[in-house]
């Protein structure tokens, strides 16, 4: 914790990009909690929470690629306040949902909404090794994700219970303002010579008018680095499960435990607990973790996530059930600030956008197809049984992560480093 408020104390640069992680986050858990409450309340349908998660999750992956691009392109921070006033707007248009009540407007503001957020996400991640020097770096990753999860902590329990007391406007409206201020904050960032531009050569007429080969060039590398593209299908591997989870949340929420908007907001929260609680543990560990010890970590890491994640499916209890979703979070939230902290430390500026934004696209879609066999199985199959499969579906990821990791498939590569020019720049001491 003490190096966690002594970055924020000294560095002014990410400061102001965790103020706008965290007000924008909050108000995106209000936005969720609400529009799957709503859709629940109305029609108590899976296949109509599936419908919602699949009109967030194609705009996503349809997104990914042009934000990778334009991320490795032009100024990220641009990019990023871009992404803020668009979201401003398609949030506040949620308001309309209340006036009517066709469920086809959840899905086309969902899919505005989540079409502009990659550009924001994926920038935040990009720019994180240019506004924290080479011994920040791991303290700034752990801190960027355990923020992440307490937001989802905070928010879904906060939304949940203001939603049951004040209505859907609140939230809708709360989401809207947060994202001006998001905007604003990061509008404050200051850069170096070139701002947040990407460190590679000026672009040529010809290279503005080849965007596909860029991404193209941008998976050609993902490609050739075998940890890199290893980290990137564990994600995939984790999706297989963790789309249908974001359906059984909400039917276990409203239908298992017949709890309403506070029982989905619940669940949420606790699973943002035991996102903190993991989160913490990781940026504990990984300093002291070897490249080897690392590996093995993330192999566990996915045994205890499914295992949990099948023990939550079939608790009887509330409380138990509660318990069991923040133990398969947590083991989740340590082996991704593992890995995200390989990503920084190895993966080169002029890629970091398109290779953090490919990774986006790929769990979004493994996610979108994993969301809509739940939501089709939810027609047939019980909860509690979906549950047990998704988490089964998951705890198979470590089986191949162990198999690459013991036939030496995920060599350690070179470390990409930081800019030394970066250092005096952005880790100045600002208050």
């Amino acid at each position: 914790m003490n190096d966690f408020l002594r970055l924020l104390a000294k560095n002014r640069n990410y400061r102001y990009t965790w103020f706008s992680q965290v007000v924008s986050e909050v108000g995106d858990h209000f936005n969720n909690i609400a529009v799957f409450a709503l859709a629940m309340d109305r029609t108590r349908s899976g296949m109509v929470v599936t419908g919602v998660m699949l009109s967030r999750a194609i705009p996503v992956m349809l997104a990914g690629p042009i934000a990778g691009v334009v991320l490795d392109r032009w100024d990220r921070r641009t990019v990023m306040i871009a992404s803020d006033l668009v979201r401003a707007v398609v949030a506040a248009g949620f308001l309309l949902t209340l006036v009517y009540t066709s469920n086809w407007l959840l899905y086309v503001l969902s899919g505005l909404l989540m079409f502009a957020s990659p550009f924001f996400t994926a920038g935040r991640s990009a720019i994180l090794p240019a506004i924290a020097t080479h011994e920040e770096l791991h303290t700034a990753n752990a801190l960027t994700q355990t923020t992440q999860w307490v937001t989802l902590t905070l928010g879904a329990f906060a939304a949940g219970k203001s939603i049951a007391s004040f209505g859907y406007e609140w939230a809708f409206a709360l989401n809207a303002l947060s994202f001006v201020a998001s905007g604003f904050a990061v509008s404050r960032l200051r850069g170096g010579e070139g701002g947040f531009r990407s460190r590679k050569m000026a672009l040529t007429e010809t290279d503005m008018a080849r965007p596909w080969h860029e991404y193209r060039e941008g998976l050609a590398y993902l490609s050739s680095a075998p940890l890199i593209l290893g980290i990137a299908l564990v994600g995939v591997g984790w999706a297989t499960g963790g789309g249908a989870a974001q359906i059984l949340f909400s039917l276990f929420g409203e239908v298992v435990f017949d709890r309403g908007a506070s029982g989905i907001g619940t669940i949420w929260a606790f699973a943002g607990i035991g996102l903190v609680v993991g989160a913490t543990l990781a940026h504990r560990l990984g300093p002291s973790l070897s490249f080897g010890g690392y590996k093995r970590a993330i192999s566990l890491c996915y045994v205890v996530h499914g295992g949990a994640y099948i023990l939550f499916s079939q608790a009887q209890s509330f409380g138990i059930a509660l318990f069991y979703i923040a133990l398969s979070r947590a083991a989740v939230a340590v082996s991704s600030v593992l890995n995200v902290s390989q990503l920084l430390r190895h993966v080169p500026d002029e890629y970091r956008g398109r290779v953090f934004a490919t990774n986006e696209t790929l769990v979004w879609s493994t996610m979108m197809l994993s969301m809509a066999i739940a939501g089709v199985s939810s027609q047939h199959l019980e909860p509690r049984t979906l549950g047990a499969w998704a988490g089964a579906a998951s705890a198979s990821t470590a089986i191949f992560w162990a198999w690459a990791d013991c036939t030496g498939r995920l060599p350690e590569p070179a470390a990409a480093g930081v800019d030394p020019d970066d250092i005096e720049v952005h880790g100045e001491v600002t208050v």
